[in-house]
């Protein structure tokens, strides 16, 4: 049988248990974008509860972009030396750890927010270039791997899903069109880089005419061929939790076993779960190996570490989501602050 806790491989990574841990919101970085002590003794924290992989809460590409002022930047003259302490801290626990990429607006000057069929062939070879730079950057900083935010609503993700793509021209049109300027992304950082990569995919849109499964695992297959070296499949909106027993019968779960069955690297399960019975549930009665939690992080950074111990936990996350509406990396209601584990 399987358990969360398993030693396996992800690639060509080893994990210390198939739990992956998903940032989203970083509220407690200085201003101009440096990391603080804070930041440090979090992902410390994090790292030593028995994680397999560790993903950053976003990088965003753009310092103006709307989600900016609530995520990390890269921008700043430090990143480099500061994530290369972050992931050398992470790296003595033999914890592989992620840099989240993406934005949510293209924005050029006064035009603000662009749609995606206005968005000139000029304009996508910047985005791309962008991307490659910031890529280098996340090598340099000792990463192991880069995420592409192409789910939840995210620039990309909207760039390839037909509900927003209406373009016309070689980077719209049928999936392998719209999906196009991943692909070519993906090509750069594998000839530049040595990192893995990661891809954050919606498993279906919600609206009508959006992304079917069924085109989200064409979607999947094409990544894989091009070069993506994991999947993690989430909701475009934030995963409500589902009742403890019934969540491997969850429209996620099921999705998951499809895309699994038509690719050959590994896929991440991503949001909604909460106690040890319920993963261990969802790892044996379906096909998903690995699954990310984001919300019990927050709650508390180190409650793995009482479930390896205990045998049958339940995160202290409430499930309120104010961490997710009020974009903080902090929790409301268990304030109790983290000893660093040192």
């Amino acid at each position: 049988m399987k358990d969360l806790f398993d030693y396996v491989d992800f690639g060509d990574l080893k994990l210390n248990s198939r739990i992956v841990r998903t940032g989203l919101w970083e509220s407690q970085r200085e201003s101009a974008g440096n990391l603080t002590p804070e930041i440090y003794n979090r992902y410390e924290n994090i790292a030593a509860s028995g994680v397999g992989l560790i993903i950053t809460e976003l990088f965003s590409l753009y310092q103006k972009d709307v989600f900016s002022k609530y995520s990390l930047t890269m921008d700043y003259p430090q990143f480099v030396r500061e994530a290369k302490d972050l992931t050398d801290l992470v790296h003595v626990y033999d914890v592989p750890v992620f840099a989240q990429l993406g934005f949510v607006q293209f924005n050029k000057k006064t035009e603000q927010n662009i749609r995606i069929e206005d968005v000139s062939v000029e304009d996508i070879r910047k985005i791309q270039t962008d991307y490659i730079i910031a890529a280098k950057k996340i090598a340099y900083g000792g990463f192991d791997g880069i995420q592409l935010a192409l789910g939840n609503y995210y620039f990309l993700s909207r760039f390839i899903s037909p509900y927003f793509n209406k373009r016309e021209d070689k980077f719209g049109g049928d999936t392998y069109g719209r999906l196009k300027i991943v692909l070519q992304i993906i090509k750069l950082i594998k000839d530049t880089t040595d990192l893995h990569i990661n891809c954050r995919l919606n498993a279906f849109d919600i609206q009508k005419g959006g992304m079917t499964l069924d085109e989200t695992i064409e979607i999947a297959k094409l990544l894989e061929e091009n070069g993506a070296d994991s999947l993690q499949i989430t909701r475009p909106r934030s995963p409500q939790y589902f009742s403890r027993e019934n969540y491997e019968k969850s429209l996620l779960a099921s999705a998951c076993n499809d895309i699994i069955d038509n690719v050959d690297i590994p896929v991440i399960m991503g949001g909604g779960v909460k106690t040890q019975k319920q993963i261990n549930n969802v790892l044996n009665r379906t096909k998903v190996d690995f699954i990310s939690m984001q919300r019990p992080f927050v709650a508390d950074p180190s409650f793995l570490v009482d479930w390896q111990l205990e045998g049958d936990g339940e995160t202290i996350c409430k499930t309120c989501n104010n961490c997710y509406w009020k974009k903080t990396a902090t929790c409301f209601i268990n304030r109790t602050p983290q000893l660093n584990v040192r």
